[in-house]
């Protein structure tokens, strides 16, 4: 996808108002868009057009330099419209953090100022075949005096990847002789899509999500230059916040399929849903047990938006003082267990409470349910509970990177 001209947003208050009329006009076609598997070009060329995508862009660049906790209340507003377009951009808010701990002034420079201009960036990170998800088999390997470089793997769920302009590759430097005198070790490599030897496939089926673009990427023979690459380590190595501040986004993420959902159910209770004959009532919305199951919800969806705010203020206290780091993971883990629990609970309530005919295939009420029992694959929430009752039981902290 070609960038676009992006406008300037300058303050979280406008953030979150250009979110919200996004989200809205978003939502209207979210159930058709899943149903058909309708990818959303023309609703993200609008996104990158209304500058969100660079609201984490430092000042010093032009940018409006927002907290973490501003951008997943802006990712949290747009996943209760659609969870698919909410995640497109996460991979982009996630590499342009790496950019700005991890990159080099000239670095920031350039690939910042194209985000400010509309560039979208999408992770080509994840890959099969492994022991597990850390094992990284791509390799970026020196081929001239160690100033150029080839790339050559596989990547797979590169989420955003059919809308991107460039793509951040995660590779692990193959230089055996140490020629390059580059230290060993995890690179991403910054490329522009259409780089030759790059092939985009979009070939992803999965249950939910199926919209993000979360395909397949082979990268055969791919040139790069030294100075596209960005040492992952000064990120992940140390206590940046950075996986927690990715992290923060997947729990926004959920937060927002569940207040959807919640908003879905209300609705059609109130407009469609028959009350159920036992209760003696003329209307659904006076069933008492009904009314009680809408109460269950709401509280544990506030529990989720709650603990969502926390965990942001966390993250922000973590990137002004690295020492909070550990505070900031633990309060993350907790907002991602609940919002995912919230997540699939509400989503799978929305039939319990709504009745039969919101089982009707053309009403597509099951993308809320789909989605978020897709996107809480991410990571398992049991190790979240591992890593707080370790905390809390010896002390020990959660790991530095966190799952991303």
């Amino acid at each position: 996808m070609t960038a676009v001209a992006a406008a300037r947003i300058g303050s979280a208050e406008q953030a979150r108002a250009v979110a919200g009329e996004l989200a809205a006009e978003f939502a209207a076609g979210a159930a058709r868009r899943d149903a058909e598997r309708e990818l959303p070009f023309p609703e993200i060329r609008k996104l990158a057009a209304s500058g969100l995508l660079a609201v984490t862009v430092p000042a010093a660049l032009g940018g409006a330099d927002l907290p973490p906790s501003e951008l997943a209340e802006i990712v949290r507003l747009l996943a209760t419209a659609d969870p698919n377009i909410a995640q497109i951009p996460h991979s982009h808010f996630v590499y342009v953090n790496l950019l700005k701990l991890a990159g080099t002034e000239e670095q920031q420079r350039r690939y910042l100022t194209a985000v400010l201009d509309g560039a979208q960036i999408a992770n080509a990170q994840s890959e099969r075949g492994g022991a597990t998800v850390a094992d990284i088999a791509t390799t970026v390997s020196p081929i001239e005096a160690g100033q150029r470089f080839r790339i050559d793997g596989v990547k797979y769920y590169c989420t955003g990847s059919l809308f991107a302009d460039i793509l951040a590759v995660l590779t692990r430097l193959d230089d055996p002789t140490g020629r390059t005198g580059l230290p060993p070790g995890q690179y991403v490599a910054f490329l522009p899509a259409d780089s030759p030897g790059v092939r985009i496939v979009d070939d992803w089926n999965g249950l939910g999500q199926r919209t993000t673009g979360s395909g397949t990427v082979v990268f055969e023979g791919v040139a790069v230059e030294r100075d596209q690459l960005v040492a992952r380590s000064a990120a992940v190595d140390a206590p940046t916040g950075y996986g927690a501040a990715a992290q923060l986004l997947h729990a926004a993420i959920d937060a927002g399929i569940a207040r959807g959902a919640l908003t879905a159910a209300t609705d059609f209770v109130r407009d469609k849903s028959r009350p159920w004959f036992e209760a003696q009532v003329s209307r659904a919305i006076d069933d008492p047990l009904v009314i009680q199951r809408f109460g269950e919800l709401a509280v544990t969806l506030a529990a989720a938006e709650s603990t969502l705010r926390t965990a942001g203020t966390a993250v922000d206290a973590a990137l002004e003082s690295p020492e909070r780091a550990a505070d900031a993971s633990i309060a993350v883990a907790t907002a991602k267990i609940l919002a995912d629990r919230a997540a699939t609970e509400i989503s799978s309530a929305l039939f319990e409470v709504s009745g039969t005919r919101s089982a009707a295939a053309e009403l597509n009420l099951g993308h809320f349910w789909r989605n978020a029992r897709t996107h809480t694959l991410h990571d398992p929430v049991r190790w979240k509970y591992q890593h707080i009752g370790r905390t809390l039981l010896h002390g020990t902290p959660p790991p530095l990177h966190g799952v991303i």
